[in-house]
C-alpha cells in the first residue's frame, strides 16, 4: 500500500476523531433531539430553583397519606372467639375464687368458636360481637334472680380473636394482637423491629379490606409526618419490602463505577458520587454529570435527565441536596481530551495493522 495514501487516510480520520471518538458520552442535544422510535426525555438543569421544586414535591408526597387511613378511628374493643375473659362477682366467693394463680384461672371463661361462654347460674350467653360492658351487663342481669344488687366485673385476660400480620424485612415478623389499647402503625413496626440491612423503608405495604397502600416509614423522621395518626385494625397485613430493587447505577468517568443499594428514601447525588470515589480527575468532564430517571412507561411517558455542571465547587452543594430515586442512573461523561486519547489509541492500533499488511505485501 502506498505510504502516502496511508498517511492521508490517517490524517482524514484524525480530523474527524472528536466526532466519533470511542466511549459513551452525552450532550444536551442527545436529550432534546430524539428520534421517533426512541424514549422521550426532558432535560432539567440542576439549579437552586429546580432543587426547591423537587423538595416541595417530596414533602407533598410524604404528607399525602391516603385519607382513608387517616380517617380510621379505633372503635371500642369487641370480644371474639378465642378471647379469655376474667369474670369477678364481688362478695360471692362461690362464684369467684380469690387468691392464687390457679384460683385466678378458675375465674376465667374462654369464648368458644360459636361465640358463646358458660357462667354458673346464668348458663350459656353470647359474647362474640359484644363489648366488655355489654357482656358485664348481660351477666349481671342473668345473676339478678339469684343475687340482689350483684356487682360484676369483666375484663379480657387474653386477646386471641383479633390480630394483624407482619411479613418481610422485619426482625420479628408474625402476628400481633389487637387489644383494648389502640395499636398504631408506628407501634407495630417498632415492636416487630426493622432489618435495616435488608429493608426498603419507603416500601411498606399495608393491605386492608382488599386494598394495598404504599407507605414510606422513613418519612417518620421528617417534619409534619402524619404516620403516627394511622391505627391498625383486625385483619390488616403489613409487608416490608426488601431493598433489593432499591438500586442506583453509577456509570461513566468515576473512579469506581458501581451499583449502590440503599434502604432509605434519602440518597443524594453527592453521596452516590462519593461512594463511587468521585469524578475521575484524569478523564471526567465536570460539565457532564447527568442523572437519568426513566419513566415507567417509555411509550407514553417522558423520562427526565437532570444535568449538573460540576466544574464549579458550589455545584457540590447542589449535589448534596439532590435526592436520588430507585433505578436512577448517574452518568459522568468523559472529557474531550479523554475521547481523543482513546480514539488515538485505537487509531494507532489500526495504523500498525495497516503498516504490517503493507510490509507483508512488499
Amino acid at each position: 500500500m502506498n505510504p502516502r495514501l496511508v498517511a492521508l487516510l490517517l490524517t482524514s480520520l484524525a480530523l474527524q476523531g472528536c466526532a466519533f471518538a470511542p466511549g459513551q458520552h452525552m450532550t444536551p442535544d442527545d436529550v432534546t433531539t430524539v428520534k421517533p422510535d426512541e424514549p422521550r426525555a426532558q432535560l432539567v438543569e440542576v439549579t437552586p430553583k429546580s432543587l426547591q421544586q423537587q423538595q416541595q414535591r417530596a414533602t407533598a408526597d410524604a404528607k399525602a397519606l391516603p385519607q382513608a387511613l387517616l380517617d380510621y378511628k379505633t372503635p371500642e374493643y369487641v370480644i371474639g372467639a378465642g378471647d379469655t375473659l376474667l369474670v369477678t362477682v364481688f362478695e360471692h366467693p362461690e362464684l369467684t375464687a380469690p387468691g392464687s394463680q390457679d384460683q385466678l384461672d378458675a375465674n376465667t371463661r374462654e369464648v368458644l368458636n360459636d361465640g358463646t361462654l358458660y357462667f354458673p347460674y346464668v348458663g350459656r350467653i353470647r359474647a362474640s360481637g359484644r363489648t366488655v360492658s355489654e357482656v358485664r351487663e348481660q351477666l349481671r342481669m342473668g345473676l339478678a334472680p339469684q343475687y340482689t344488687e350483684v356487682k360484676v366485673d369483666v375484663k379480657v385476660l387474653r386477646y386471641n380473636s383479633q390480630r394483624i400480620l407482619l411479613s418481610g424485612s422485619f426482625k420479628v415478623p408474625g402476628p400481633q394482637p389487637i387489644t383494648n389499647i389502640p395499636l398504631s402503625l408506628v407501634q407495630a413496626v417498632s415492636v416487630a423491629g426493622v432489618d435495616l440491612t435488608d429493608a426498603n423503608l419507603a416500601g411498606l405495604t399495608l393491605r386492608r379490606d382488599g386494598r394495598d397502600y404504599l407507605i414510606d416509614i422513613d418519612s417518620l423522621n421528617r417534619k409534619d409526618s402524619q404516620l403516627s395518626r394511622i391505627f391498625l385494625k383486625d385483619g390488616d397485613y403489613l409487608h416490608l419490602n426488601s431493598n433489593s430493587r432499591n438500586k442506583i447505577y453509577v456509570l461513566g468517568e468515576v473512579r469506581n463505577p458501581q451499583v449502590i443499594s440503599f434502604g432509605t428514601t434519602r440518597l443524594t447525588l453527592l453521596e452516590a458520587l462519593g461512594n463511587s470515589g468521585g469524578l475521575s480527575p484524569d478523564s471526567a468532564d465536570g460539565d457532564a454529570v447527568y442523572v437519568i430517571r426513566g419513566a415507567e412507561n417509555f411509550a407514553e411517558a417522558t423520562s427526565t435527565v437532570y444535568h449538573l455542571n460540576a466544574r464549579k465547587p458550589t455545584a457540590y452543594l447542589l449535589a448534596g441536596q439532590f435526592e436520588l430515586k430507585a433505578q436512577d442512573v448517574v452518568f459522568v461523561g468523559p472529557a474531550d481530551i479523554t475521547r481523543w486519547s482513546r480514539f488515538i489509541s485505537q487509531l494507532l492500533g489500526s495504523a500498525s495493522v495497516v503498516q504490517t499488511g503493507a510490509a507483508f505485501r512488499n
